[in-house]
């Protein structure tokens, strides 16, 4: 797969239609408070009924937010590297009950025991080490990763850990052959005719990415604009974050995993079943990649948000209702106005409502 084949499907997909929901438009409206960029796609039987911006995605230029502007989907990028892995499972190429040492080399004796979907569960105990944007190597990543002292035994706690999802892209490389980027590329984004998702492979028109803002609306720039190597994110981001996708690529992917031509059924069902109980009251587990609820009112679901200092995404699957909701802004915060991470319930349950 080349740059340059992104570049001409891409051009075809920004000439495509964006369906717009009367129902969704008018909730988005009495929602969303003035001021944000963002995107919505909502799909319903596998059929894209919603994908439509608000707001800007560069202020500076005017250019309103659309149903294929590019967002950096932060901590959404774990369910690709878990996908990755169930993938590389499928190729025989490795088991996720395999010790990490079976593919990463030697690794300290407190950390003999981690696997690879002790990593997929955020079960390793491992802890994270830095900043998303200090220039750190894949190996001088994995270096310090298997040093740092552990938070609790392998398998005994759940610990968030985007180390350990930086680990499983290392893991893909070393297995693979290939760079992290590629192999989702060619083995999940291609086949689920996703043309607008990665770090540097695609070729992104003019004005597709959107600017992020903080908190006062200063402009903090596109993703690609900060530190990065030439290759994508530096190794304390790359595989648990810093992933670029649209609201259409995002409901590609929602449609194949709805079918069989990435992941076989075998791969989803360990994908989604739920692993560690992360929040009890919620009744809130965590499978590979994914927020797991085996049980709520309506049916089962599987979820991951995404959030940095500026921008805040989520992305929902109701599997009962054949329900996708997405929706991502490019400023979640402005004090004493509002807090997207805060509206998430709010604004996803309205989603699915106003159908």
């Amino acid at each position: 797969m080349t740059s340059t084949w992104f570049h001409a499907v891409l051009a075809g997909v920004l000439l495509s239609s964006a369906p717009v929901h009367p129902r969704i438009e008018s909730f988005l409206d009495r929602t969303v408070p003035p001021g944000p960029g963002g995107t919505v796609a909502v799909a319903r039987h596998g059929k894209l009924v919603h994908c439509a911006g608000f707001g800007l995605a560069d202020r500076e230029t005017k250019t309103p937010a659309r149903c294929d502007t590019a967002y950096d989907i932060m901590s959404i990028t774990k369910q690709f590297t878990a996908a990755a892995i169930m993938k590389l499972q499928m190729m025989g190429k490795l088991r996720t009950t395999d010790r990490i040492d079976v593919h990463l080399g030697p690794v300290p004796a407190d950390k003999r025991l981690i696997t690879v979907r002790h990593l997929l569960a955020h079960t390793s105990g491992l802890r994270d080490l830095g900043d998303d944007y200090v220039p750190v190597s894949r190996d001088t990543m994995t270096r310090r990763a298997l040093a740092s002292p552990l938070r609790s035994a392998p398998g005994a706690r759940f610990h968030y850990s985007n180390t350990g999802y930086s680990l499983l892209a290392a893991l893909i490389e070393r297995v693979s052959g290939s760079s992290y980027e590629r192999f989702l590329a060619e083995h999940l984004f291609a086949p689920a005719g996703m043309t607008s998702t990665g770090y540097v492979l695609p070729r992104w028109a003019a004005g597709q990415v959107a600017i992020e803002y903080d908190k006062r609306g200063v402009r903090r720039g596109r993703p690609t604009e900060h530190p990065w190597a030439a290759d994508g994110p530096y190794w304390y981001l790359r595989g648990n974050g810093g992933m670029l996708s649209t609201a259409r690529d995002m409901y590609r992917w929602h449609r194949a995993l709805e079918g069989d031509q990435v992941l076989s059924r075998r791969a989803k069902a360990e994908l989604f079943t739920p692993r560690m109980l992360v929040d009890r009251k919620a009744k809130a587990y965590y499978g590979y990649g994914w927020g797991v609820f085996p049980h709520t009112e309506h049916g089962r679901v599987v979820e991951h948000d995404g959030g940095n200092d500026w921008s805040f995404g989520e992305f929902v699957r109701f599997l009962d209702k054949g329900v996708m909701v997405f929706w991502i802004t490019n400023q979640a915060y402005r004090a004493g106005k509002w807090n997207f991470e805060d509206m998430n319930s709010k604004l996803t349950l309205g989603l699915l409502r106003a159908l």
